[in-house]
This record gives C-alpha cells, structure tokens and sequence, in this order.
C-alpha cells in the first residue's frame, strides 16, 4: 500500500516533496491547493489528484511514475520548443491579477483583461499544461497579439460544438451553463461568437461569470431577485472552488465584454 494524502493542499506539499527529490536541480513552489511552479513554470496537479482518487492504494506509486513521465522525453525541452510545435497547442486561460503575487509580471506572457483580471497562455501537452513567457515569445518572434488571436482561434477549434444547459429560474430569470470540464470552461468567455451564441436565448445582452477555472455560467440581467441569488452563489463558489479567478460578474454585449468593477485608468465596464 502506497497511499497519498485525500486533502488536496497536504496532496501538493507531498507531490513538490516528491518531484524535490526527484528534480533536485529544479525551483518548486506550492502556489495553491492543487498547483505547483517548476521552474517558473505552472504545473496543474488536478488530473493527478484524479488520478489517485481512483486508486488510492497505489497513490505514491501512481505520483512517481507521472512525475518520471512528466519530465522525461519532450518535457524536458520545454525551454527550447519551437514556434511550429507550440503553436497548435496554444491555449488562453483567465487569471486573476493576483498570480503576480507567486509569478514576475514581466516573465510571464499575458494581456491585460476587465475585473481585476489577466489573460495568460498556456500549452496544452498530454500530460500538463505549462505557461507561455515573454522569453519564449522573444526567441519565437512573435507579438503577444499574435499568440493573443491564435490562442483564442484554438479555443474555438477545441469544442466546437458546445453542450450549452440552458435553464429557467423560479423568478424568471434564464441561465446557459457550461460545462465541458477541460480546464476552458472559464475561458470560453474569450469566445468570439458568445453572444451570438447566447444573446437569443438570454434576452439580448447578458452577464457572465466564471468564479473558477472550471466554472461559466452565463444568465439575464433580471429580475433582480434572480441576479441577486446568483451574485450570492458566484460569491461563494469563488471562495470555495479550486482555481478560482473572480467574484465579479462580467457584461457580455455585441461589442465585446466588459468589467463591472473600475479598472486602473480605464474606468468602469471597458469592454475588452
């Protein structure tokens, strides 16, 4: 029996410990309750954290040989990927400001985005994703509004038919959930067609929030009871969820969406 710990924060301290000894020339920091950085790069231990639930007897045994995977082979050259590989593969993600609180502003490649929040870029490989730097956005010779427009063109080849549940509240209010679990669920408010998508069934413009990762609801803007109730449950799931990025609800309109808090030199709902 080789069991690892159910609690998610005391499962990252084992796993960093583990890939310590294993990497011992590697920087690793616990930056949440299911992330680590390696190297300055962001490991998610989400699928892992799966992976071991479901056979808890073999959990150490399970962490060893993923990590051992992890940085054998194609890994290891993350640092020399070319352009052509990386490119298919680019993936956006929403962040909340706060990650430069465990991250340098000026190495990690990202746009600014509306609610106190960032857009950063990933790559999407079988086993993890890891962030995209401006280093590598340097040694590639693109602009982050290159990496920006095909980031968001892979987001929408990479379910491009989306399951929307659309439901009807008890006050009349109508919501559309998403829920494709693939680590873009919150994302998918970059989605240049959403309101297109959602605006017919949602009464015109509409709100979105995404309160984790792996969260995106998308709801009218009344009645009021109605949006009061979900402001009350975005507010907590944001408190309580892995990943989270914002408690605040954003406006999805024709020309783009907007913030509902003021941004730094902006001003309030700029849509980005």
């Amino acid at each position: 029996m080789s069991y690892m710990p159910n609690e998610p924060q005391e499962f990252a301290q084992t796993v960093a410990d583990m890939l310590r000894r294993l990497q011992p020339d590697s920087q690793i920091d616990l930056v949440g309750t299911r992330e680590l950085l390696v190297n300055g790069r962001r490991l998610d231990l989400e699928n892992l954290f799966r992976m071991v639930n479901h056979e808890p007897n073999r959990g150490a045994e399970i962490v060893e040989h993923y990590l051992e995977q992890l940085f054998a082979g194609e890994s290891v050259q993350l640092g020399s990927m070319s352009f052509d590989f990386a490119k298919p593969r680019l993936m956006p993600r929403i962040q909340p400001e706060s990650i430069f609180n465990h991250l340098a502003r000026e190495q990690v490649a990202h746009v600014p985005y509306v609610n106190d929040t960032v857009i950063v870029f990933v790559i999407d490989l079988p086993h993890m994703t890891v962030s995209v730097t401006m280093e590598q956005l340097v040694r590639w010779r693109v602009s982050i509004d290159e990496v920006d427009e095909i980031a968001r063109q892979n987001l929408e080849r990479y379910v491009p038919q989306l399951e929307v549940q659309v439901v009807e509240s008890r006050e009349g209010g109508k919501a559309a959930i998403l829920g494709q679990h693939d680590g873009y669920d919150a994302a998918r408010l970059l989605l240049g067609g959403l309101h297109e998508r959602l605006a017919h069934q949602l009464g015109g413009d509409f709100f979105a929030a995404i309160p984790a990762r792996d969260m995106f609801i998308a709801f009218s803007r009344g009645p009021a009871e109605f949006v009061a109730r979900l402001r009350d449950r975005v507010e907590q799931d944001f408190k309580r969820l892995p990943y989270p990025i914002a408690p605040d609800f954003f406006f999805v309109t024709r020309d783009g969406v907007a913030g509902t808090r003021p941004m730094s030199g902006l001003g309030q709902n700029e849509a980005a």
